[in-house]
C-alpha cells in the first residue's frame, strides 16, 4: 500500500471513532435511558459502515478509473478507432462508486 492510501485509511478510522464518541456520556435512570443510549450507539455504528461503504468504494472506483483511462488514452494514441470501446469500461469503473454510496443509502434507511 502506498502513503496516499495509509493517510487516507488513517483518516477515516479517526473520524470514525470520533464520531462514535462525540456523544455526549449520559447517566441512564431507567430502563426506557438505556435502551436510547443503546440505540444511539447502534445509530453511530450505522453511520459508521455507511461512510466505510462509500469512502472505500470511491477509493477503488478512484484507482480503476485511473488505470483504465491511462490505458485507454494510451489505446488511443496509437489507435483512434478504439475511443468508442474504452469509454464503457471507465464508466464500469465509475459505476463502482454508485454502488457504495447504494450500499450507504440502504445501510442508512434501514
Amino acid at each position: 500500500m502506498n502513503k496516499k492510501m495509509v493517510a487516507v485509511l488513517s483518516m477515516m478510522m479517526v473520524i470514525a471513532v470520533a464520531g462514535v464518541f462525540a456523544q455526549a456520556p449520559q447517566e441512564p435512570s431507567d430502563v426506557q435511558a438505556v435502551e436510547q443510549s443503546s440505540a444511539g450507539l447502534g445509530s453511530a455504528v450505522k453511520y459508521i459502515a455507511a461512510a466505510l461503504a462509500v469512502g472505500i468504494a470511491c477509493i477503488g472506483g478512484g484507482s480503476a478509473v485511473g488505470k483504465i483511462g491511462s490505458a485507454a488514452m494510451g489505446a488511443m494514441s496509437e489507435n483512434a478507432e478504439l475511443s468508442g470501446k474504452a469509454l464503457p469500461f471507465v464508466g464500469l469503473a465509475e459505476g463502482i462508486c454508485l454502488w457504495g454510496f447504494l450500499v450507504a443509502l440502504f445501510i442508512i434507511i434501514m
